[in-house]
């Protein structure tokens, strides 16, 4: 499955008695959905997901994926620290309709998480999983890092597609892309080239309009080793579509270092700073992918000192005051969330008064 592209990990709303506010999660979704990002991330660590219940990371998964647009990917956060209980919660959102698991390293107990360990851990779960999956690393939240020779050789497993990757080390990235370059998958694309999911082509009609057969899921979750002609467009329902060579896709976590990221290898990123200002990270995506480095490093500029500080030192409570900001709906975080001072959100409105979404 392709990956490519910036896709926001949405917040959760919250009532300011702290109950979960469905309608504006609705609301956000549906507006994510018209901005140009590639798809959405449900229950990563910006949807505060360790601060759910169980219930309601299973509601919160629902009404997201109602609300999205057929034509998004979407990613659920289904990490949890057991196997049994990831693959629980990865069933769940298989059920739902989503796209892609991705999974946090386990971490509460950071100092017995030797790499066989992890290798037992993501081979188990993406054996299982119904969903294809990508690994999720937040060392500066985890206080686990997991090292790059365990990834490269997770990489090999033809379930796991991709790693988000939010420690900001460019080099690790560019360590990964070098090491996985070997790794050659297939998947479904639009003649376009954008994202084709089992999802996509069900509202598409899930029908081949010749009478031939479906594409297999395998081939759209890129774990099938083919070599198909990427000039080939076969025709499924009312979609076009065509294979594209993909390897193992890196996606990046920091913002502020997208650009330098993608000249690295990485092919996209889950981005915070994506929930108050999703256009103005796809701008530097989009004048990367077209070449133009001059306008890339301009609009990196631009958003730079705001994704640092709003959305990696300020942190959800941040996060959510820029969203409210700009349009979206932000509210209040969970204890121990405290909300932000007046001084903050003055300064909080300063750094992204001109990065309007």
């Amino acid at each position: 499955m392709l990956l490519h592209g910036i896709l926001p990990p949405i917040t959760t709303p919250f009532y300011p008695d702290g109950q979960v506010y469905y309608k504006k999660l609705e609301h956000n979704v549906e507006r994510f959905s018209r901005t140009p990002v590639a798809g959405i991330v449900v229950l990563g660590s910006t949807g505060e997901a360790l601060m759910l219940s169980d219930q309601e990371r299973r509601d919160v998964l629902k009404v997201a994926r109602q609300a999205a647009a057929p034509n998004k990917v979407l990613i659920a956060g289904t990490g949890v620290e057991s196997a049994i209980e990831t693959l629980r919660l990865t069933e769940y959102a298989a059920e739902l309709g989503y796209d892609v698991a991705m999974v946090r390293t386990p971490h509460y107990y950071k100092k017995q998480m030797l790499p066989a360990n992890m290798l037992a851990f993501y081979r188990t779960v993406a054996d299982r999983s119904p969903l294809p999956v990508i690994i999720y690393n937040f060392p500066q939240a985890t206080g686990y890092d997991i090292p790059a020779e365990v990834v490269i050789e997770l990489a090999e497993h033809p379930n796991l597609i991709g790693i988000k990757e939010s420690s900001g080390d460019v080099e690790k990235v560019r360590n990964m892309v070098e090491r996985t370059r070997h790794i050659k998958r297939s998947a479904t694309v639009t003649e376009t080239f954008d994202a084709v999911t089992p999802r996509m082509l069900a509202a598409a009609g899930g029908e081949s309009a010749n009478g031939g057969e479906l594409i297999p899921v395998g081939a759209l979750s890129g774990s099938k080793e083919v070599k198909p002609s990427s000039a080939a467009v076969t025709v499924v329902g009312k979609m076009k579509t065509r294979q594209k060579e993909v390897g193992f896709q890196v996606l990046v976590g920091a913002a502020h270092k997208l650009q330098v990221s993608l000249d690295a290898g990485a092919v996209g990123a889950i981005l915070a700073f994506a929930c108050p200002a999703p256009t103005a990270c796809y701008e530097i995506y989009a004048a990367w992918k077209e070449g133009d480095a001059e306008l890339a490093r301009l609009k990196q500029e631009r958003i730079s000192r705001a994704a640092q500080r709003v959305g990696s030192e300020l942190g959800i409570p941040g996060l959510k005051y820029a969203m409210d900001f700009n349009g979206y709906y932000g509210g209040s975080a969970r204890l121990p969330f405290l909300p932000l001072t007046a001084a903050l959100k003055q300064e909080v409105e300063q750094l992204i008064a001109d990065i309007r979404n």
